[in-house]
């Protein structure tokens, strides 16, 4: 009963998904690692820009190497009601010929992660919104187990159609030699029937 089962295209089709889940979960563990990295990132990012805000006399030199040196994450930087201010790590270029470039890169961010907010006054109340996306490295990641999946899968159906063309030759040549094999043998009359039977 097991034994149909037991044949190489299952253990082909196990070992493929084998690989993938593995892939799959391991993708999964990296991306939100680094989806954590990233949002520490941002958070000092945030953290010096607030020692900016509030601190305009004294050396903000420490505050500005911070700001300067995270050139990966793209962050816009909004009023309290979403009005865009600032950006940084995006495309200057679309956002100066795009009209809806920078809104369209707004309602992504939102939508990808909970923005980090810096409380400039209670009353009235007056804050700064930083929304950030994402790496590229965050998106090859998150999109891997995709490609992989794909490759296998290819090479799943190319093995299994390329051996199932081998069987089919190999069937056809055994079809072709046993016919030759029957036409060596004459036909005889068989009274009985009333037909030549090889």
């Amino acid at each position: 009963m097991i034994q149909p089962w037991l044949n190489w295209r299952t253990a082909l089709a196990i070992v493929a998904i084998a690989i993938v889940s593995g892939t799959i979960f391991y993708s999964q563990y990296l991306a939100k690692k680094i989806a954590n990295e990233e949002r520490q990132k941002v958070q000092l990012w945030v953290e010096a820009s607030k020692a900016i805000l509030n601190n305009p006399g004294m050396d903000l030199s420490l505050p500005n190497i911070v700001r300067n040196e995270q050139k990966s994450i793209p962050i816009i930087e909004t009023t309290e009601k979403d009005s865009i201010i600032d950006y940084v790590n995006l495309d200057s270029i679309r956002a100066a010929q795009e009209p809806n470039f920078l809104k369209n890169k707004l309602r992504k961010f939102k939508s990808e992660n909970q923005p980090l907010v810096i409380v400039l006054s209670e009353k009235p109340y007056v804050a700064n919104k930083y929304y950030y996306g994402h790496t590229s490295l965050l998106d090859q990641v998150r999109y891997y187990p995709i490609v992989q999946l794909l490759i296998v899968g290819l090479f799943i159906i190319i093995t299994i159609t390329a051996l199932n063309t081998s069987f089919r030759s190999t069937q056809n040549q055994l079809w072709v030699g046993m016919a030759k094999e029957t036409a060596h043998f004459p036909a005889q009359w068989d009274p009985k029937l009333g037909i030549h039977v090889t």
